[in-house]
């Protein structure tokens, strides 16, 4: 415990070099708010150092369990850290209200607590943009590239969670796939920012919105969100990189690398993924003309594509208010986001793998109902996947649905309607963005209950960590030696 709390304060130390970007925002902005980010980064700097330098002596490499533990502390103490500059930037937000918007944005979730954002400081602005890219694959590549020049090994996390890295090792080293894949997501998000600025996004609204589309995440400058600015091609330039967010960052890398898109085609989960974002884009865009919600296919088929692509890969950017929608879109959009996003994404809920492997394992079942001596190996892309590897994703699902459940009625007691209950749980646990209310409103988490925010708040963080990195914490044999 006393070596993962040295390894906790080093985190801490190092995230608080974070407010140096915001510092400059604001100083060139001359909002006011960088004296609230140079006290946060203060005691967040100060506080880091001093629990690291109580418990130098207890130092030592971390044990794979210890992964869990430390996994999860920073995902709790991190937030906490980046609340600080929203409180004492904006009086009138609870703890509760500050908490909640920085595990939003550094689990990329994107919901909100906050209104005005048009009239908010630039600096906060940029603040929340920035949590979001930290948190879609920053801090997990950064403490694996930083943790064994420090002496403290990277496979503990590499074990724990790591969204960027998991499945897929690109070097022999894990510091220099961690160091691939951050040069992947830099190269990504530059080519997002210089993209939106020549579809006519100023240089401030396109890093924001860059950052929050390549991590996966939803938030905007503005309240309408992408709506503000009523331009198809930049909605062009964000569906792309969304659906880039919601592939394997490893697949990324090795296609830069060849100069070659062969890679996604031996990928499963790509061609899944690409297969049922159109077939949901054309299918809810038939089902929009049907009811004619928009005057023409063409109109229909840009709102689809965009809301669809935005919501399925857990991002939660809109140009439209889904829940005038037919019923049937909002809630099937809020499924996709169970299953679009690929296991070595940004992304959240059970990843694309694990719905392909369910698929596999039920066609094998219904196999051997039929043909009871039939060896019947699952395979997913030509390798054939061990017996355990599939007991494991049946557990990892059964998880999912239960933590699921267990919220959805927490929210219940606390008086909360089904529909809305239901959506919100299930929107934070996939880490997608959700205006509060059923599947498609557009209203924010500002007038819920602290009860309420505090249960989409654990819902978030279950589904950042994918459930299991928690919940083994409350197993009593993991606490015995």
């Amino acid at each position: 415990m006393l070596a993962v709390a040295h390894v906790l304060g080093l985190l801490l130390a190092a995230f608080a070099a974070t407010c140096v970007l915001p510092i400059g925002c604001s100083l060139w902005y001359g909002d006011h708010a960088w004296s609230a980010f140079l006290v946060s980064a203060a005691i967040a700097l100060a506080v880091g150092l001093a629990l690291a330098g109580v418990t130098y002596r207890f130092r030592r490499e971390l044990k794979p369990r210890d992964g869990f533990l430390l996994v999860t502390l920073a995902w709790l103490v991190l937030p906490a850290a980046a609340a600080l500059p929203l409180l004492l930037a904006l009086p009138d937000l609870s703890f509760t209200g500050a908490f909640f918007e920085a595990m939003s944005g550094l689990t990329t979730t994107g919901s909100t607590v906050l209104n005005g954002l048009d009239t908010l400081a630039p600096t906060l602005n940029f603040w929340r943009a920035l949590l979001h890219w930290i948190g879609g694959l920053g801090i997990i590549v950064m403490a694996l590239a930083i943790l064994p020049l420090l002496g403290i090994g990277g496979m503990q996390l590499y074990k724990g969670q790591a969204p960027g890295v998991k499945n897929e090792r690109l070097a022999p080293r894990i510091t220099e796939t961690a160091r691939h894949l951050w040069l992947v997501y830099a190269l990504l998000t530059a080519a997002g920012i210089v993209g939106l600025k020549l579809c006519g996004m100023g240089w401030f609204d396109a890093v924001c919105h860059a950052f929050s589309a390549v991590s996966l995440g939803g938030f905007s400058t503005h309240d309408r969100s992408i709506a503000f600015f009523g331009s198809p091609a930049i909605e062009f330039v964000l569906m792309v990189l969304m659906v880039v967010g919601a592939l394997n960052f490893a697949r990324h890398f090795v296609a830069l690398r060849e100069l070659s898109l062969e890679t996604y085609k031996k990928d499963p989960e790509a061609r899944a993924i690409l297969l049922l974002l159109a077939g949901s884009v054309l299918g809810i865009a038939a089902l929009l003309q049907f009811h004619e919600v928009y005057p023409g296919f063409l109109p229909a088929l840009r709102a689809a594509a965009f809301n669809v692509i935005s919501q399925a890969t857990t991002s939660g950017l809109t140009t439209q208010d889904t829940s005038l929608w037919p019923v049937f879109a909002p809630y099937w959009m809020l499924f996709l986001s169970s299953i679009l996003c690929s296991t070595g994404s940004a992304g959240g809920g059970i990843r694309m793998f694990r719905a392909l492997l369910l698929v596999r394992q039920t066609g094998r079942e219904l196999k051997l109902l039929i043909h009871p001596a039939a060896m019947a190996p699952v395979r997913i892309g030509g390798r054939t996947i061990p017996e355990s590897v599939g007991q494991a994703v049946l557990a990892f699902i059964f998880l999912y649905l239960a933590t699921a459940l267990l919220l959805t009625f927490g929210m219940l007691l606390t008086g909360m309607d089904f529909p809305a209950a239901f959506a919100a749980v299930v929107a934070s646990i996939n880490n997608t963005a959700h205006g509060f209310g059923p599947p498609g409103a557009v209203h924010n988490f500002h007038d819920l209950a602290a009860a309420q925010v505090w249960i989409c708040t654990a819902a978030m963080l279950l589904g950042r960590l994918e459930v299991f990195s928690v919940v083994v914490l409350l197993r009593p044999e993991f606490w015995r030696k």
